[in-house]
């Protein structure tokens, strides 16, 4: 892997990751930042995604599809 790639894929791997805490936080604080909360969910799926293509990884790519969808379910259901 070129320097460059490391670069991202470290980018997208602690962004991504920051992200998730993040979502995970917000949801059990029951603060009422849900819709917020499965924003970050759903940003954070497409940069695992991409890490996943990147690094090609397609377990851990299929895995991120299964958490966009709960992120896109949690918007919808939230946002009624």
């Amino acid at each position: 892997m070129c320097m460059n790639t490391t670069n991202i894929t470290r980018f997208l791997e602690i962004s991504g990751s920051a992200l998730a805490i993040v979502y995970a936080l917000l949801l059990a604080s029951n603060t009422g930042n849900e819709i917020l909360g499965f924003t970050l969910l759903l940003i954070s799926s497409v940069l695992f995604a991409a890490w996943a293509v990147i690094d090609r990884r397609w377990a851990f790519l299929s895995l991120q599809f299964f958490y966009a969808a709960s992120a896109l379910i949690g918007l919808f259901r939230w946002n009624i």
